[in-house]
């Protein structure tokens, strides 16, 4: 596949107003909502690697 017709696939991590920790997954062009209320930064990348793994697993 050339780079042009990869799917774009993005992980991002963002804190909320509460202190709590979130992220969101694009994969595959589709972006899913905000997962999680996590209480710290690793935690969230963590769950957020394992769900990634997961979805490129259904493909």
């Amino acid at each position: 596949m050339t780079s042009d017709k990869k799917p774009e696939t993005s992980v991002s991590v963002e804190k909320r107003q509460n202190g709590r920790w979130c992220f969101v997954i694009k994969f595959r062009g589709v972006t899913y909502p905000a997962q999680g209320n996590f209480t710290s930064m690793l935690e969230a990348q963590a769950t957020a690697q394992s769900v990634l793994k997961g979805l490129e697993k259904q493909v």
